[in-house]
């Protein structure tokens, strides 16, 4: 398998997002916080909507949606990172992040019918919305994603 090496990361990456979850699933109760430091605290939230909660408070459909378009972007994903050649070696890793966070996120959405975000980060009355470290993989992965293509596109522009 020629991007063995990413797979592999992908599956560490999905394993550390679900290691954290289920210690905060075993530590904290359903919405009970533990304040780290005065800007960060780990609370325990259960989402049922995609980014942002967004169709959060639907009637339950939403679970089986987010699970089909999770489930065909991530084998989108999986198909693009195979038809990627080796030397795109940051495409690669930009992909790796956001697959394994959507397939992080999925196992949740699958197999309990919401998403385990636990990061929370406020300052006074600010509060950012909860996350995990699946969102955190997906986030960096589409970051490097276009700056990549970014970099790429200024490349075939000056030849």
């Amino acid at each position: 398998m020629i991007h063995a090496k990413w797979y592999f990361l992908v599956l560490l990456l999905i394993i550390v997002d679900q290691l954290t979850k289920l210690l905060v699933y075993g530590y904290l109760k359903p919405n009970e916080s533990l304040e780290i430091t005065s800007f960060l605290s780990f609370s325990h939230v259960h989402n049922y909507g995609a980014a942002f909660s967004f169709l959060a408070n639907e009637d339950g459909w939403q679970q089986y949606f987010l699970v089909m378009v999770s489930s065909i972007a991530s084998l989108a994903i999986a198909i693009w990172m195979a038809k990627t050649t080796k030397q795109q070696v940051f495409k690669l890793l930009a992909l790796s992040l956001i697959l394994s966070g959507a397939v992080g996120n999925l196992i949740d959405r699958a197999a309990l019918g919401f998403v385990i975000d636990f990061i929370d980060f406020h300052y006074q009355t600010f509060y950012f919305p909860v996350f995990n470290v699946a969102d955190m993989a997906i986030s960096a992965g589409v970051v490097l994603l276009i700056l990549t293509d970014l970099k790429n596109n200024k490349r075939s522009n000056n030849e």
